[in-house]
Order: C-alpha cells, then structure tokens, then sequence
C-alpha cells in the first residue's frame, strides 16, 4: 500500500524547469473552461503508470485519489470510511458480501461505472501475469490462489469468488472471514475501472481515464502533471476550483523557495531546514496536522546476515541506540514525536494505537544497545549502511542524525554511515530488486485508519509493501486470526498480539510518528489535509 503500500516516501523538493509559466504560484489564471482559477502543488514523479492496483506510493496515490472514487471514501477530517459508490455492502457471516451500487456514475469518457466496472478491475489487480503490485489486495477473496499462485503458472483467469448479479450489484466471496473488509474498499487498487484500459491499454497508461472529480490533461515525466476539474463529476466532493497543476521537485528546499517566491502555491511536506522559519514565514497558511504516518528502519531478510538467529538483538540494540527524542526535538520542531508502537496515535486507543508497547526496545540505552549488538554477534559487515532516496533534503538530515546517535552509544565512529540513493524512483526500484544489504528508510502512509494496514502490508509473508521479505508463522497466525473476529476489540487485541510478534524481532525499527506539513500561498483558502497528509485537493478555493 501506500503508501505504502502507501508508503510515505515524499520525492520532495529542488525545482525543474517547467514548460509552462503563469500568473500566482505557477497556474493558470483560468480553468481552460473549467470553471476556475487553476492551483499549482509540489510533487514527484510517481515510481509506475498509474494502473489503481500497481500503485503502493503516495506521489502515485495522490493523482488516484483525485481521478478516481470507489465504493467507500475515507472522511478528510475524521478518516472514517464511507459509502461512496457503494449504496450498501451487506453480509450475514463476514465472508460473504453483497455490494450494491449507487446509479448515475459514470467515468469522465461518458462510460457508466457498472458492477462489472469493479470485478473487471478486480480480476486484473489479481492475475499473476499482469505483475501488480497491489495484488494481495485481493488475496481474500476466493480463487486468488487460482489467479495468483505462489508458485507456477496461474489455471484461472478471474476470481471465483467474484459474481456479477446485475449492472449494479456484484457479490464477493472470501476464502475467510474478513470483518473488516467494507472498510478497505476505499483503497484505489480497490478503484473501478473503464472498458478502455482493457481495450487500449497503452492509450490508458498515457492518459488514465477515471471517474473522480479531476481528468488528467497531461503528463511531461519530469516537468509536471496538468490535472482539470470535471464539470460532469457526479459526486457531492466536486472540485471547488479549476485545475491542479502537480509540478515536479526533486529538492523540497526548492519548492520552498518557490513557494515564498510566488511561483508555487502549495508545498504539501516542509522541509526540515525550514521547520524553524515556516511560521514567521507564512503565519497561519501552515498546517501542522497529526497523519497516519510512520517511520521506520527496515531490514533486508533475504540478506542471511540479517535473518540469522541472533540478528534480532542487534536489531533490537540498534534500536536502543537511537535517541529519538533528542533528534525530533533538534530537527523536526514539533512535527515528528518518537514512536513507542509500529502503529499510530491517529488510530487512537479504541482503533489499535497503544503507547508504549515497544517497551524498553524503544529507549535510549547505549549501554543495552553496545551489550545487545555484542551478544547479536555484532554488526552485518561492521557497519550499518543506512540506504534512503537523497532527494528530499530531510531524509539526509535525520539518517545523519541517526547515525551519529548511534556511533556515540557503540562508541564507534565508523558504526554507521548513510548510504544516499540519487531519486525516490531508483530507491524503490532497488528495494524492489532486492539490492539492500542492510537497513532502509521505509515510512509508512496507511491507506486506511485500521490497525491491521500497519501490519499485515508491512510484515504478513509475501505481502505487497514487505520489502525487507519477512515471514513469520506466529504473526501471519495472528493476523488470519484478527481478521476473522467480529468483535471490534477483539481484532484489535488479537492484532495487537501480533505487533508485539514484531516488537519481539524488531522486524522493523520505529522511529518516529509523522505529522503532516504543508505551506500556501495567499491565492489559496480552505486549505487542509486528511488523515493521510494528503492536500484535499477539490476543496481548495484559488482567488
């Protein structure tokens, strides 16, 4: 997911020299016909073509969440899944559901959005050969072994658990109870999709056609996408101006820049260097709001140095090497709060979130830590090499910060170094290679405010965003179990017993818990972003 699979990897920042100029903040003056003025926001090239269920990265997700919507939409303010598309999903066992759909939507190319709209789109995330990154989005529903074997071909071409009833009804089967399935239908990989991406998919990927409030009039790789409101948009969330205009920046420290110089007119991740600068700089046009992000260290288990037995308390002794806080509070000027869980505080208690369940492993110990990675049998290599995309200035800062943390605590200078990639692309392109020798930055945006997204993508075997290729028997146990509750607290004890499976491995280093920044221009009003720290882009009014 997003983000990771959604993973919050912001491109972040330095300027590209864009094509096309104009007046306030880089935009248009009009909508093109829109109805109008047009805003312009930082951005970064997203990792793939923007097919719903092959996109597990923000700069991605957030073109989808603007061309499309799907049965359920997550709330701006509270997070709370909705029905959107979806007149009612039904179910009497949580297993099998009946999802109906609302009339009178159709896709921006005059398409009607039908049930087969979803169970088509459906069926392509599955399929092994279509080499979707989202696939296992759909690994509950029946006959995904089918379609997506784990081994050799696949003897199915769609899922046998999907069944169209009629133009607006569908039903899904689940090879297991999965209570909390509605509520991960606002997912884009869950997103509908038009006959045209099956017919002439190469058209499709150079101009994605959706069914949400913005159509893409074009995209430069490199240089900036051009986003139009849709004046036929048929939902209730219709855009409230005329365009977005998503310019490319590889340096947030140049958005910046463009932004207080009156060429940008949003910057949706303030850099670290002007955290201490941005309230004298923009008073109450910047937003510091709580999000459902992390950060976190991951580690590569297919590399044997680090999955051998032992290696989990020199992870755990890193771990304690960090001192959290003293980097937050030096760096981040109240925009990042050191991580006691694998979750997040927006979740909140009765949601999963439970402070302090990393325990001591999360403390600054430097005496724990040098006995721990002793006993651990030292060091991978003798040194930690850190690896992170080099082109948001932040990332360098905090991977600086925590390599000298934990230099002083081993009391060795040479313990840890970062290891800079040139662009987010290529980070991910080498995470996906499998070219980590040892740790890497792996933030984490959820896709949706439930506890199992912090988990089951990250660390359940074979998952879509499980970079480091983890696999435990107890978590996976643990998480099916969660899944098929119908209690509300019982998933998420049972989910909470799981997260403690990871504390007891340090599968992966917590760090910090991120809140979402953004700075704008004077153009802009009704500026805010959702629980995912995303711009929500169709409410922006532009002067």
């Amino acid at each position: 997911m997003r983000g990771v699979t959604h993973a919050r990897w912001a491109a972040g920042a330095v300027a590209v020299a864009l094509a096309a100029t104009g007046c306030g903040g880089g935009g248009s003056s009009s909508g093109g016909g829109n109805g109008g003025a047009v805003l312009s926001s930082s951005w970064g090239d997203p990792q793939n073509p923007l097919e719903p269920a092959n996109t597990n990265e923000v700069q991605g997700g957030k073109v989808l969440d603007m061309i499309f919507r799907g049965l359920k939409k997550y709330d701006p303010k509270s997070g709370k899944a909705q029905n959107w598309l979806a007149r009612s999903i039904d179910t009497e066992d949580s297993r099998t559901f009946t999802i109906k759909l609302k009339d009178g939507w159709t896709f921006s190319n005059g398409e009607k959005v039908t049930a087969r709209s979803f169970v088509d789109a459906w069926n392509y995330g599955a399929s092994l050969r279509n080499n979707q990154k989202n696939a296992l989005f759909f690994g509950y529903i029946d006959g995904y072994d089918k379609v997506h074997p784990a081994d050799g071909r696949q003897s199915a071409d769609t899922l046998s658990g999907l069944k169209v009833v009629d133009d607006l009804t569908f039903t899904v089967r689940l090879n297991q109870k999965f209570s909390s399935f509605p509520d991960t239908l606002g997912y884009a990989a869950f997103a509908p999709l038009p006959r045209a991406f099956f017919t002439d998919h190469a058209a499709w990927l150079k101009k994605p056609v959706g069914n949400g409030p913005y159509t893409i009039e074009s995209y430069t790789k490199g240089s900036q996408m051009s986003l139009r409101k849709w004046d036929g948009y048929p939902g209730e969330d219709k855009a409230r101006n005329g365009g977005v205009t998503l310019k490319v920046y590889t340096d947030n420290n140049t958005a910046y820049t463009d932004l207080m110089a009156g060429n940008l007119d949003l910057v949706d991740d303030v850099p670290a260097a002007q955290l201490k600068n941005v309230r004298n700089d923009l008073g109450d046009r910047y937003l510091n709001t709580p999000a459902g992000i992390t950060q976190t260290l991951a580690f590569p288990y297919y590399d044997k140095a680090w999955s051998k037995p032992g290696a989990e308390k020199v992870r755990t002794g890193l771990s304690m090497a960090i001192n959290r806080k003293q980097i937050t509070d030096t760096l981040f000027d109240k925009t990042r709060t050191p991580a006691t869980d694998w979750t997040s505080p927006v979740l909140g208690t009765a949601g999963g979130f439970k402070d302090g369940l990393c325990g001591k492993a999360c403390d600054y110990d430097p005496s724990q830590a040098k006995k721990l990675v002793k006993e651990g049998g030292g060091i991978p290599g003798g040194q930690v090499r850190i690896t992170y995309n080099a082109d948001t200035g932040s990332h360098r800062e905090w991977v600086d910060a925590v390599c000298h943390s934990i230099n002083n605590a081993l009391g060795n200078g040479k313990a840890c170094v970062g290891n800079p990639v040139g662009t987010f692309a290529d980070f991910r392109n080498q995470i996906g290679q499998h070219k980590m020798s040892g740790p890497f930055r792996a933030g984490w945006q959820m896709d949706y405010p439930l506890i199992q997204n912090f988990l089951q993508p990250l660390y359940y075997t074979d998952a879509s965003s499980n970079d480091g290729k983890w696999s435990n028997k107890d978590f996976d146990k643990l998480v099916d179990q969660a899944n098929a509750e119908t209690d509300t607290a019982k998933v998420v004890s049972t989910f909470q017993k799981a997260e403690e499976v990871v504390r007891d491995n340090m599968t992966a280093i917590p760090l910090w818990y991120q809140n979402g920044s953004a700075g704008y221009s004077e153009r802009l009003s009704d500026v805010a972003l959702n629980p995912f720290s995303v711009p929500v882009y169709n409410e922006i009014k532009v002067s």
